[in-house]
């Protein structure tokens, strides 16, 4: 099992915003945490990548407990996270956002990683350059993707990705995620876009107020009449 939570219980003060969640993620898989917006999805991400602590329960990546680890050591242990909201650089060139990406990465060849994000967005290649906050919307997702690829993840979490965006861009972001997987990267991916998520889950989580209520696999979800009602406008 590459990751592992269990029990994860996550508060922003008084408020309980995780309650109990558990989940896995094997190797190859893409899963995909969907629920309306407070469900705790995003919460969930932090906790895995050190940004918010659980009371109680356990994170374990790749048979490693990172419960307590700090958050740049679990980059270096191969999670990248994509945060909600893109948060690049925007005052920085594409090309340093890049760069930036790669701080963790020891002993590599930036230049050659960097050719590579470049081969699964042609788009950034053409605006290297540029100013990252003259990008468009989905030119800034991508950015924010390809500097996450930069620290060469073996898991790779994905916060809202299509959020805010037109949608053939939505497509377009939702392919490169397929392509990502395809080429080998296991994704955790949080969307509010149910159908679009389902659509090339494997397995998939529903989160409601803080709690996991159904999981199954991406097909099976999608065919819940539970899950059309709520959230595919069935």
């Amino acid at each position: 099992m590459m990751l592992k939570a269990e029990n994860l219980n996550v508060y922003y003060g008084p408020i309980h915003a995780v309650k109990g969640v558990s989940f896995e993620v094997s190797e190859g898989e893409i899963v995909t945490l969907i629920g309306a917006n407070g469900a705790g999805k995003s919460t969930t991400l932090k906790t895995v990548s050190g940004l918010m602590r659980s009371r109680g329960g356990a994170v374990e990546f790749m048979d490693r407990s990172i419960a307590s680890t700090a958050p740049h050591k679990i980059v270096e242990l191969g999670i990248a996270h994509v945060p909600e909201g893109r948060r690049i650089f925007t005052a920085m060139t594409v090309e340093e956002n890049l760069d930036m990406g790669a701080f963790t990465a020891k002993g590599t060849n930036i230049d050659a990683d960097k050719e590579r994000v470049f081969e699964q967005f042609p788009r950034l290649k053409e605006r290297r350059k540029q100013i990252a906050g003259t990008l468009s919307g989905g030119e800034q997702q991508m950015l924010a993707m390809g500097r996450a690829l930069m620290s060469k993840p073996k898991l790779l979490m994905l916060d809202e990705p299509s959020m805010g965006l037109a949608p053939i861009l939505v497509e377009q972001v939702f392919d490169i995620i397929s392509a990502l997987h395809k080429a080998g990267t296991t994704i955790l991916l949080v969307e509010q876009n149910a159908e679009m998520a389902l659509s090339i889950a494997d397995r998939a989580y529903v989160m409601e107020t803080g709690r996991i209520t159904l999981s199954g696999t991406g097909k099976e979800l999608a065919a819940s009449e539970e899950v059309q009602k709520a959230y595919l406008g069935g």
